[in-house]
């Protein structure tokens, strides 16, 4: 079409210019037509309150009708992104450069044996390797056993001079692993396998294993956990039944310990634990040492001490200390008390010293005391960065610590464990471009005055215009804080301009477990206000504006996303929400979920039924209200959260005559929670996800 301007009115000009930009809108959008869901209405009677569920039909995944509509879903929602969204230039090689190429993980230690994991370039899975000599040793590789590349380690367990380790192996990602017991000098696995476990322990004879049972049938039934002591290479009938809790909302361990002559057995919930005790290698009944149902305590043994790392009477947690020959709770005697500025995460006792790791406002570090607690100094760091994790290799008196920054991989040091002195142990280079990166740690206010964290990542140059891209990211619950980490794949998001950040809310450990109390509960709405105080201080800040604004989270964090994007649609242009829990009004009647009522209450209950009723993003739904565009994710094969959540949520969202924005399932049909994912999995999946918020932020 040819026009000439100059004979044109001002007025026309706006005219011609407001239709060829409506007509180019309209051909690039596509009518979002899901595939239709029926509504079954079931009500309930839930301590006087009449619900009525339309969807109570998805919860059974064994229906054919279910299956059928999942599958059509999600079949939808690939063909809707195709047709409707832009394939990110250059996204997927990122994303596969990253994900598939050349990876060997850093040595540890068993005993005086090295051992790491490796994945080449096109493998599937990673494999467990031993370092003999000069020669590296494969002991294990999943593929042996399964070709599809479904199969992972789920786990490992070493004898203590390494000479045997038990390997656990999930298949798509079920949480539910088979154990093989593996000869680590040669690869060859020793008698039969040990399926249907949840745990597996090694005794001080290393020639049983305490064993925790938990089949697909028995989290489906939600029968208690139950505790046996195997003997290996003989009958899983031969089993001896040690312990199950009556309420399968609490669980029981067992282990012995390896630097003293004690077998322990904590048994509770997530939050509080009772400590019995007896000598290692008998039945003897065991003695209860410590009980409470408000505080937990973690035992490590040592010769004739016995250390406690507990919360009791302390949100900031405390270090004590009994002799092994007195260990009942009357006789324990604070070793490091708890500091009101700092919160302790946990601590090693070494030949030398008493290593303590704390953190303040979210940084962690190390320090040093003498044996019997008097505070020596600060061990300051090789680097800047936060101390991630550690921990201490009696044989060679060394302490391997991981520091971590926002735009480097995290690097592992060798501290001494007589000097203090440091030895870069391992790093490793990463195919993700973070030189022009800037990070910073922000502090906002929540709704009620509250001084919340905020991590912030960008391009370094950045204008704080109103106007750019930005995913904000939180989980906010179960104690489980975050800190600054290598920031990974959202690199690729923040080069193409965007803004990562991450909101540090309520319901973590930041500050101790006042702050996870403060967000647990009859106060989880603090959360959901922590999240959405965070959006509102990018907004106001000039990084971004609602239109360009979306948020993600996983698990306890997909509660927080259902949660803000029903109270706060407003807010948001477009959420991720990962293998959610949403309808919590009957979260406690699937799977594993009745371990977490004591984070958010027993909706039997009819005080908690109320409280969770009121922020239930399921019943949160208003009519003719649109909520933001959204992908809900789940997996087919989740054994922690069931998928019937996402599918409820998803059809009660499409089935509103006031939602237009698209929401849409993504189905994971070859995994689970997230864990033990292939590699081609994690492409396809992270691409997936990428894409959909970028194209929904006009990048």
């Amino acid at each position: 079409m040819s026009i000439n301007l100059k004979r044109l009115s001002f007025v026309k000009l706006i005219l011609i210019f407001t239709l060829m930009n409506t007509a180019q809108l309209t051909n690039a959008q596509v009518d979002f037509v899901p595939p239709k869901t029926e509504k079954v209405p079931v009500v309930d009677d839930l301590h006087g309150l009449k619900l009525t569920d339309n969807y109570q039909w998805l919860e059974d995944k064994t229906d054919q009708k279910v299956i059928d509509w999942t599958r059509a879903q999600h079949d939808y929602t690939l063909s809707y992104l195709k047709s409707s969204g832009k394939e990110m230039a250059g996204l997927e090689g990122e994303i596969a450069a990253y994900i598939d190429r050349d990876i060997t993980g850093p040595i540890f230690l068993a005993g005086e044996r090295q051992f790491f994991y490796v994945k080449k370039k096109g493998e599937q899975q990673y494999k467990l390797y031993t370092r003999l000599g000069d020669e590296d040793v494969l002991v294990f590789d999943p593929i042996s056993i399964d070709e599809s590349g479904m199969s992972a380690i789920s786990g490992v367990n070493f004898t203590k001079d390494g000479d045997k380790v038990a390997v656990g192996v999930q298949y798509k990602g079920a949480e539910i692993s088979t154990y093989r017991v593996v000869d680590t000098k040669t690869g060859k696995i020793m008698g039969d396998t040990i399926s249907g476990l949840r745990g597996f322990t090694w005794t001080k004879d290393e020639e049983h294993a305490y064993i925790t049972v938990g089949t697909k049938e028995m989290l489906e039934k939600q029968i208690p956990l139950k505790t046996y002591k195997h003997k290996i290479g003989t009958d899983r009938n031969k089993d001896q039944f040690l312990f199950a809790p009556e309420d399968s909302k609490n669980f029981v361990s067992t282990w012995d310990t390896r630097e003293s002559d004690i077998s322990f057995i904590s048994e509770g919930d997530f939050y509080s634990n009772t400590l019995k005790m007896r000598p290692v290698g008998t039945l003897d009944d065991p003695k209860t040492i410590y009980s409470s149902k408000k505080y937990r305590a973690y035992p490590d043994a040592q010769g004739d001490k016995i250390y406690f790392f507990t919360n009791h009477e302390a949100p900031n947690f405390k270090i004590m200390v009994a002799d092994k020959a007195k260990p009942d709770f009357k006789n324990w005697k604070d070793l490091v008390s708890e500091k009101e500025e700092m919160v302790i995460e946990g601590f090693e006792v070494t030949k030398d010293y008493l290593i303590v790791q704390a953190k303040k406002d979210v940084i962690s570090r190390l320090f040093a005391y003498t044996l019997d607690g008097k505070f020596i100094k600060e061990i300051e760091a090789p680097e800047v960065g936060n101390i991630a994790g550690f921990s201490y290799h009696k044989e060679s008196n060394t302490m391997f610590v991981n520091l971590a920054t926002f735009t480097s991989p995290t690097k592992i040091f060798k501290l001494d464990g007589s000097s203090l002195k440091w030895d870069l142990y391992f790093e490793r280079d990463v195919p993700i471009k973070t030189d022009d990166i800037e990070a910073s740690i922000k502090f906002y206010e929540s709704k009620d005055g509250t001084r919340v964290p905020l991590f912030v990542m960008h391009k370094k140059g950045m204008k704080l215009d109103g106007n750019n891209p930005t995913l904000l990211y939180g989980y906010g619950g179960f104690n489980i804080g975050m800190s600054p980490s290598f920031v990974g794949l959202p690199a690729t998001f923040i080069n193409r301009g965007g803004v990562y950040a991450i909101a540090c809310i309520r319901g973590g450990d930041e500050y101790g477990e006042a702050w996870h109390e403060d967000g647990m509960l009859f106060k989880k709405q603090n959360t959901f206000d922590d999240f959405i105080a965070a959006a509102e201080y990018l907004i106001a800040e000039g990084y971004t504006n609602n239109e360009r604004l979306a948020c993600r989270g996983g698990s306890n964090g997909g509660l927080l996303i259902g949660a803000v994007i029903t109270q706060r649609p407003d807010l948001f242009k477009a959420a991720i929400c990962a293998v959610p829990l949403l309808d919590m009004v009957r979260f406690h009647k699937f799977l594993i979920a009745r371990y977490w009522i004591p984070e958010y209450g027993d909706p039997e209950k009819k005080e908690d039924f109320q409280n969770i009723l009121s922020y239930s993003p399921y019943h949160h739904i208003r009519m003719g209200v649109n909520v933001p565009s959204t992908m809900v994710i789940a997996g087919e094969n989740d054994t922690r959260v069931d998928p019937l959540h996402a599918k409820k949520f998803v059809a009660a969202l499409q089935n509103n005559p006031g939602q237009i924005n698209p929401i849409l399932l993504y189905m994971d049909f070859d995994s689970g929670h997230g864990s033990g994912k292939s590699t081609e999995k994690q492409i396809e999946d992270i691409k997936a996800q990428y894409n959909f918020v970028m194209d929904q932020l006009g990048m």
